[in-house]
């Protein structure tokens, strides 16, 4: 039985107004990769955990296949949690990786 299964690997980075100014500490350009579960920053490079927390739903979404038509699919861009800060969060999709269900669970499969 096959139990392979495809997410997308994401890139997370912060874009906006280039001479508005920023509250969340984040600078233009900051950015990190979600590749499967784990994430991954830059050396040296922080990450708000309040602009974290406005990404975090979305991710696991934006890695699955979604249908052309469906917002998920369409709409790049997140807004700080920050109502004061102008700044905006572009995900894209850079790649896919191939995973195994019995590599990431101990749960066993049943195909019905």
């Amino acid at each position: 039985m096959d139990d392979g299964f495809e997410l997308h690997d994401l890139r997370v980075e912060v874009v906006g107004p280039p001479d508005a100014r920023i509250f969340c500490g984040a600078r233009l350009g900051d950015s990190f990769e979600l590749r499967g579960e784990m994430l991954h920053l830059p050396p040296g490079q922080g990450f708000s955990i309040y602009s974290l927390a406005a990404l975090l739903p979305l991710l696991p979404a934006k890695q699955r296949a979604t249908d052309p038509n469906d917002w998920m699919s369409t709409d790049a861009e997140v807004a700080c949690p920050d109502p004061n800060c102008p700044t905006r969060f572009r995900i894209t999709r850079i790649g896919k990786r191939h995973f195994r269900h019995a590599d990431t669970t101990a749960v066993p499969l049943v195909k019905s």
